[in-house]
């Protein structure tokens, strides 16, 4: 069996954090975003009660992503969500207490899919360059696939902020959780650990401003530019690593060139002429 590092170990930061740690909403992880009716009523197909029930309560929280990313928290009635996933208004009560208590249980299940997301792809790298730059990549698709994610994560912080709050712990503690493990392997020297907690909120924060400019057209979530990864991953290779390779090698090649150049010859010192 292959050893693994530390920050192979601590992936989950950049998709989910300890199980033991995060409050599991008891609502079913969001597989994918609804595409059609169809499959938005896929629970008429189902073999048994058990299987009926949980595939109703996906097709509610589906539904509710939908309508709050269309209408936002406060018009998002529960006619709305029941009318879209197509069901009883009845039968919303079965699985939910009310309106408020499925608001409150999205964003932490949405959120919850995202880290999946994120982790799945990032643990693909081989060190932590190559794993922040795939975690990066993944939300932005995860973003174009669930376009809205965002509409969700930002009116929740007033209208949901209970759920608001259980996601933003959730994602810091992950990525604490990343960050800790790839220095300990050795990753940004540079950087003590108690700098580390500043470190993940910067990078949180390019999460939630880089869409709004550069992924967000007429049309909805679009693909990031390469060009906006790339400026994006030299801040974290030389921000957090040190200088690029060439700027270093032309530092050390002057100091090394003021330390091997023989010193100046003395110059004479003439003594001032008399005058009468």
């Amino acid at each position: 069996m292959a050893i693994k590092s530390k920050s192979e170990t601590a992936i989950e930061a950049a998709g989910v954090a300890s199980r033991s740690d995060t409050p599991t909403p008891r609502a079913p992880v969001i597989r994918k975003p609804v595409k059609s009716a169809a499959e938005m009523h896929s629970w008429r197909g189902a073999r048994n009660r058990n299987e009926k029930a949980e595939l109703i309560r996906d097709c509610l929280f589906r539904a509710a992503g939908e309508v709050v990313g269309k209408v936002g928290y406060a018009d998002a009635s529960i006619a709305l969500i029941t009318s879209k996933a197509g069901l009883a208004q009845g039968t919303f009560y079965n699985y939910f207490e009310s309106r408020q208590d499925i608001l409150d249980q999205l964003l932490p299940a949405l959120g919850q899919q995202m880290r999946q997301h994120v982790r799945g792809e990032a643990r693909k790298g081989r060190d932590f360059s190559e794993r922040e730059e795939l975690a990066f990549r993944a939300f932005f698709s995860f973003l174009k696939e669930t376009p809205h994610f965002f509409r969700i994560l930002n009116e929740a912080e007033s209208l949901a902020p209970n759920a608001h709050h259980t996601h933003i712990e959730a994602v810091a503690r992950g990525y604490m959780d990343f960050l800790d493990h790839a220095h300990a392997d050795g990753e940004f020297p540079g950087f003590e650990p108690k700098e580390l907690e500043v470190v993940v909120f910067m990078l949180m924060a390019a999460r939630s401003y880089l869409p709004m400019r550069y992924a967000n057209g007429a049309e909805g979530q679009t693909e990031i530019p390469d060009w906006v990864v790339k400026a994006y991953m030299k801040f974290i290779k030389y921000g957090l690593m040190g200088q690029p390779p060439a700027r270093l090698d032309a530092s050390q090649a002057h100091v090394t060139k003021e330390a091997t150049s023989p010193a100046p010859a003395a110059r004479k010192t003439l003594a001032p002429k008399r005058t009468l």
